[in-house]
């Protein structure tokens, strides 16, 4: 009998991004289920990590009860990291790789994803753009980290940022994030909602310092630099404080594999606008009905956006009907714990040779 892990799960970024979030959210369901480790760098509200050195060693036996143990993968680091241990070193391990990219990838991507054992796209229009996928399981978030407060005012004001109330946006500052967008839209926006303040929450990496100040210049120049706030990145654990305070998220990206943070706003009561990329149509539920959560725009078109921001501010009745919507669609369909089963559907076929 042996205590071997089951699954590795692999962080090898240093950076909290949109894919550790996702990669959080999942292991700390299953570590309920499964004898799992995290490899890596730390991931809040999930185990110690462990060194990749340290994970080939595990991954030298078997665990009890099965034929090989899975390593999750989604980076293309560790997509090389668990094909080193499987192919070079003939561990008993299988990978399982998410994709979440709606367009093709490039040469190297493609070549590992073709050597996974399993793929799982998060869309059906990214398992379009993959060889072998097995299941499409869209992510979801921690509806418990991620909920509804008695009080957003104090929330908000808690957060230490000024104003009444907070408009927010989440990311890495840079063109594709469409940061440039939400700066243009706070700016024609805010004039018309005098309580509130706009936060870009993220920061710029190496080439986009450069973008970052010419945002912080057009602030400046249309006097605003004390109501759009430029904070840099916000820890995890301060992230679901954050969102709960705030009254409103908008995303702007001119491209989207699929995009967590309007669902983790959603989970905590607040409706969102976006652009039309990613999954945020499906999170809205445009489909009609009285459950809409959020506003969807054309891509780039952010005087649309602004417009969309100050009509849905201007009505409490309105904003009150979608925060109620947006936490409800989040519980029935975008909990973690559904994107879970999902994936554990999987292990669970390629334990049985399947």
């Amino acid at each position: 009998m042996t205590d071997a892990p089951e699954l590795y799960v692999t962080n090898l970024n240093p950076r909290f991004t949109g894919v550790s979030a996702t990669a959080a959210a999942v292991l700390a369901e299953q570590v309920t289920g499964l004898r799992a480790v995290l490899v890596g760098h730390p991931l809040p509200g999930c185990p110690a990590p462990v060194t990749r050195t340290r994970a080939l060693a595990l991954s030298r036996v078997a665990p009890a009860g099965r034929a090989f143990s899975i390593w999750h993968v989604r980076r293309n680091p560790e997509m090389q990291l668990a094909l080193f241990a499987r192919d070079v070193l003939r561990l008993p391990v299988r990978i399982v790789f998410t994709s979440a990219a709606q367009r093709r990838h490039s040469a190297l991507p493609r070549w590992l994803i073709g050597r996974m054992d399993a793929v799982i796209a998060t869309t059906g229009a990214a398992a379009a753009f993959v060889p072998g996928c097995r299941a499409v399981v869209p992510h979801g978030v921690d509806t418990r980290r991620f909920a509804p407060v008695a009080d957003r005012g104090a929330a908000w004001r808690a957060t230490g940022f000024p104003g009444e109330y907070g408009i927010l946006t989440v990311g890495r500052i840079r063109p594709e994030k469409g940061t440039d967008l939400f700066v243009r839209a706070m700016i024609r926006a805010l004039p018309d909602l005098p309580g509130a303040v706009a936060v870009v929450a993220g920061m710029a990496k190496g080439g986009d310092e450069g973008f970052l100040a010419g945002l912080k210049a057009e602030v400046a120049a249309a006097g605003l630099a004390g109501r759009i706030l430029f904070p840099g990145e916000v820890a995890a654990g301060r992230m679901p404080a954050l969102m709960q305070g705030a009254r409103l998220l908008v995303a702007l990206p001119r491209y989207e594999g699929y995009g967590v943070t309007p669902i983790e706003a959603m989970a905590c009561g607040v409706p969102f606008i976006a652009t039309r990329t990613g999954h945020f149509a499906e999170f809205a539920g445009l489909e009609g009905g009285n459950d809409q959560a959020g506003t969807v725009v054309a891509l780039e078109d952010w005087q649309g956006a602004a417009g969309a921001v100050v009509a849905l501010l201007s009505d409490g009745d309105r904003w009150a009907a979608m925060a109620a919507a947006a936490r409800d669609r989040a519980l029935r369909l975008f909990g973690v714990e559904r994107e879970a089963a999902g994936i554990r559907a999987v292990y669970e076929d390629l334990w049985a040779g399947r």
